[in-house]
């Protein structure tokens, strides 16, 4: 992504700041503010993706023809609703890149979001690697690690539906260490006005039904593979062999038990975007929710 893009959103951002003509802030508990609000939104997003649709290489690859008009009627009918943001994808597509970027951005901005991972809905699996000796000996005597049935799904469901109504909850945390322990109720996460759900977990079995927003990305093969080689290799010192044994493990898990919610997402996202790019939109995003006359 070359410099004029950054310029670009840029532009579009200070423009917004800097515009005298600027509208007075509607009454969000009236019905009508709320309607004219989504009115808002519609147009400036259709804005931000002709932008998009201009570029070399867009962050938006596809976007259902009906999600605007749908997530505008759930805005102007379900305001207490907090909005709920699932991302998934197959494993080394770029999804915990993309919300490292977003956390970035809510600590700059201090937005009202919170990110729930869904890989700390792992099973707890401890009493199986001690049996087998290692992760990768369970996985090699048949273990399917991203099954569906290797979450806590039931948890998870219980946790997105307490905190899509403004409860706060504790999520469960898997350790990474290779231990295979979960440990239950031990990470706070606030219901936040908008929440962030991460992860290949998110869409698995009913858990899609609560999202307002369903994002998916995607990012070629051979470009995963790089980002999965490396990681594996350089940033958790696994040995070659393994890793490749890995990669083949998750390429065809990925389009067993990921795939398939590509169909059902809203929003599909190239992994390999540039993140300043994106971390402008999000900032474009903040700007004209929060920009108008009191």
């Amino acid at each position: 992504m070359n410099e004029d893009t950054n310029i670009g959103i840029s532009h579009l951002i200070k423009k917004e700041l800097d515009s005298d003509d600027k509208i007075l802030k509607p009454d969000f508990n009236q019905k009508t503010g709320r309607e004219f609000l989504a009115f808002y939104l519609q147009s400036k997003f259709k804005q931000i993706l002709a932008y998009d649709s201009k570029l070399p290489q867009p962050i938006f690859k596809e976007v259902k023809y009906d999600f605007i008009q749908k997530f505008s009627k759930r805005l102007i009918h379900n305001p207490e609703k907090r909005i709920m943001i699932g991302i998934t994808g197959e494993s080394a597509s770029g999804k915990s890149t993309i919300c490292n970027k977003i956390k970035e951005v809510i600590k700059q901005f201090e937005m009202p979001v919170s990110i729930i991972n869904t890989d700390n809905y792992f099973n707890d699996i401890s009493s199986l690697i001690a049996q087998f000796g290692s992760f990768d000996a369970l996985r090699d005597n048949g273990y399917d690690v991203d099954s569906p049935n290797s979450f806590q799904l039931d948890v998870l469901k219980n946790d997105l539906d307490k905190i899509s109504k403004g409860e706060d909850i504790r999520s469960p945390q898997y350790l990474p260490n290779g231990t295979g322990v979960s440990v239950p109720n031990s990470i706070p996460v606030l219901s936040r006005k908008i929440v962030v759900v991460e992860g290949m977990a998110s869409m698995y079995g009913n858990n899609s039904d609560i999202f307002d927003i369903k994002i998916y990305v995607e990012t070629d093969n051979e470009l995963r593979e790089k980002w999965f080689m490396n990681r594996a290799c350089t940033e958790r010192n696994q040995d070659l062999d393994n890793a490749k044994k890995h990669w083949k493990y998750i390429s065809i898990a990925g389009e067993k038990y990921v795939k398939p919610y590509r169909t059902d997402a809203d929003i599909i996202i190239n992994g390999a975007s540039n993140l300043n790019y994106f971390a402008q939109i999000l900032e474009y995003i903040y700007t004209i929710t929060n920009n108008f006359e009191s």
